[in-house]
C-alpha cells in the first residue's frame, strides 16, 4: 500500500470519527429532553460504519477505508415518568425522557476522540515518511 493510500484511509477514519463525535455531542445535548409523547421524544442516535474497499488503479492492490452507512436511532425504551404537574405531561400525567445513556455516550466520546487522534498520528507518520523519501532523492 502506498503512503498516499495510507493518507486516504486515515482521512476516511478521521471523517468517520468526527461524525461519531458530533452524533455523541448531539445525544449528550439532548439527554435531559422531555416530551409529552413517544413520537416527539429525542432518541439516541448512533452512526453505522462499514469498511470500504477501493480498488487501486492499474491492479496494484487495494486499500480499505471507512464508509458511513447512515445514522440509526436507538431501540432502547424511553423513560416514562408519572408527573401530572409537569407542563409537558400528557392527558394521563406522563412525560417521556430521552433514552440517551450518558455514561455510554461519554465512553463513546472518549473512544471516538482517541480513534481520531490515532488517525491523525498515522497521517502525520505517513507525511513524514513521504518527506524523508523525497529528501533521499535529493542526496
Amino acid at each position: 500500500m502506498s503512503l498516499l493510500r495510507v493518507l486516504d484511509v486515515s482521512a476516511t477514519g478521521m471523517s468517520a470519527q468526527s461524525l461519531r463525535l458530533n452524533t455523541t455531542a448531539s445525544n449528550l445535548a439532548n439527554a435531559n429532553s422531555v416530551s409529552s409523547n413517544r413520537d416527539e421524544t429525542y432518541k439516541a442516535r448512533h452512526p453505522v460504519f462499514a469498511a470500504e474497499l477501493n480498488r487501486a488503479k492499474g491492479g496494484l492492490g487495494s486499500s480499505v477505508g471507512v464508509k458511513v452507512q447512515g445514522i440509526v436511532e436507538s431501540a432502547a425504551p424511553l423513560n416514562k415518568e408519572y408527573a401530572p404537574n409537569h407542563p409537558k405531561s400528557d392527558e394521563n400525567g406522563f412525560i417521556y425522557h430521552s433514552n440517551v445513556n450518558v455514561m455510554e455516550e461519554m465512553a463513546n466520546m472518549i473512544s471516538a476522540s482517541r480513534s481520531y487522534q490515532t488517525n491523525v498520528q498515522i497521517a502525520d507518520a505517513a507525511k513524514q515518511m513521504l518527506s524523508r523519501t523525497l529528501q533521499m532523492g535529493k542526496s
